[in-house]
């Protein structure tokens, strides 16, 4: 039997046998306006090899500066991790030759990172916390980008060549570096999502980066394996490189410890090695052997001075850091009222912020919620689209909001507004007023609905003399249809009762 015949066992019976252990590398890229250790721009989709200088592709002669906003954002994401700050570190040059690189080595930290010694706790679907421990979060730099052409995968392999973009290279990043993470059991994959979620959102708040994982902005690679029990020594890992949204995140995490687990029941050895995810399969291949430390060669730099860090200027930094997300959603569901399990779903869904900007627009919270995760979620099922794609704001759905609760417009025409303001027909009351769609509350035109209605249906308004003044129902639906849904319902209930001498 062979690694590539190897069979899968079945997740929830791997997990009953072995004990998974996880340790997560993620990549930021930082939105400083130019690059590490260069003035080259720092843009996405600029076209390819034009946001070059000779440092960025490590000519002869050309000498690395180190970015002061870079290591400020360095020092704001260490102290959101509750990390220790150096004093002083120093970057190192880490040897290894890929096309994408054209110096031969990454300008990166080794043993002396600008952080150090964190931990930030993670809150899962159920609200359960897990505190995940950081061992280090340095700088670096990023490499350039292979482009391989010519296969069906976009990967190496099956490729008839490759292109070669260096725009990237040098882009600032910084590099957190768990612990291993015990004892996650069956949850390990859900676990490793939502630190990863966590993170970005950090990242976020901090200002520090767009975080899209979409454009490469954060990336993780995720290391798994397996040992016997919580007792035992920790098992030989897999790296899975760059794997970049949530849903992969655990789709990564499970093919491992089912896979591993069937090469540990084949009577083989987990190789240490780099593996690569495919999205259309939802499994892992393998890359090439894992180098450790001690195999690319890491010396000191010679052309940047150690970076030392004034504890006054990291108090300071300390200082202006901005609400954490964690914080922040605390603060949020106290102000709210809304339930843990809302809560949740909100998050789930990434509409925190559109929501926040809702109620700061005048809605009122549990209103800003029907609309974001209702009707709009719904909408953005439909396109395919995440939220905030949607061609509407907060301020448009704020004023919507106060249509209806000024009793302009009911909820059944609301919806109609809404679907005018996603084709990009202007504001709520805007639209309102060009399309006539206020709610009637003129009770000379209701009078005479009213009276067509009680005219039209002698059956049921015999029901309603009778007791039964549910039946009311009835006669304002014909209403509603005459005047295309804009009378005002509690009115016409009102006139219709005064009509039939009823109460109740």
């Amino acid at each position: 039997m062979t690694a590539s015949t190897i069979d899968l066992v079945d997740y929830d019976e791997a997990i009953s046998r072995f004990d998974p252990v996880l340790g997560i590398e993620v990549h930021v890229e930082l939105g400083t306006a130019t690059k590490m250790f260069d003035g080259a721009p720092n843009i996405f989709a600029a076209e390819p090899n034009t946001a070059i200088t000779p440092t960025s592709l490590g000519l002869p002669g050309a000498l690395p500066v180190v970015n002061h906003k870079a290591v400020e954002f360095a020092i704001k994401i260490g102290l959101a991790l509750n990390c220790s700050i150096a004093e002083t570190c120093r970057f190192s040059r880490k040897q290894y030759f890929y096309p994408d690189l054209t110096k031969n080595f990454q300008t990166s930290q080794y043993d002396e990172p600008i952080a150090y010694e964190g931990w930030v706790d993670v809150e899962l679907e159920d609200g359960e916390i897990i505190r995940v421990e950081i061992e280090r979060a340095h700088m670096e730099e990023d490499a350039g980008k292979n482009t391989h052409v010519g296969g069906s995968t976009g990967r190496i392999h099956g490729a008839t060549h490759s292109q070669v973009d260096y725009n990237r290279a040098g882009v600032p990043l910084v590099e957190i570096v768990t612990k291993p993470i015990p004892n996650t059991k069956g949850r390990a994959p859900e676990v490793a999502a939502a630190y990863v979620r966590t993170l970005r959102d950090i990242f976020r708040a901090l200002e520090i980066s767009e975080a899209k994982m979409e454009r490469g902005n954060v990336r993780a690679d995720i290391n798994v394996s397996l040992r016997a029990n919580p007792e035992a020594e920790l098992g030989t890992r897999t790296e899975t490189k760059n794997v970049n949204s949530f849903r992969s995140i655990e789709r990564t995490v499970r093919y491992e410890i089912s896979r591993q687990a069937g090469v540990l029941d084949a009577g083989q050895k987990i190789i240490q090695e780099t593996r690569h995810f495919h999205e259309d399969t939802g499994g892992t291949s393998s890359g090439r052997p894992k180098s450790d430390a001690e195999d690319y060669r890491y010396f000191p730099e010679p052309d940047l001075v150690p970076v030392a860090p004034s504890r006054e200027w990291v108090e300071e930094i300390r200082t202006s850091l901005p609400e954490l997300p964690a914080a922040r959603r605390r603060r949020l569901l106290g102000d709210w009222g809304f339930t843990d399990l809302e809560m949740r779903d909100v998050i789930n869904a990434d509409a925190l912020d559109l929501i926040e900007s809702t109620v700061a627009a005048g809605a009122s919270a549990q209103s800003a919620r029907k609309w974001w995760m209702g009707e709009l979620a719904r909408v953005a099922r439909e396109q395919e689209s995440e939220l905030h794609e949607l061609a509407v704001t907060p301020a448009q759905i704020a004023e919507l909001q106060g249509l209806v609760d000024g009793k302009k417009i009911n909820d059944k025409i609301a919806k109609q507004v809404l679907t005018k303001v996603l084709a990009g027909e202007g504001d709520p009351a805007a639209i309102v007023e060009k399309e006539g769609l206020a709610v009637v509350s003129d009770d000379s035109v209701l009078t005479g609905a009213v009276d067509q209605a009680i005219a039209d249906n002698p059956d049921v308004v015999a029901k309603i003399q009778g007791g039964k003044v549910q039946a009311i129902g009835a006669l304002i639906g014909p209403i509603m249809k005459a005047t295309r849904g804009q009378a005002d319902a509690g009115r016409v209930r009102e006139i219709i009762m005064e009509k039939l001498g009823v109460t109740g």
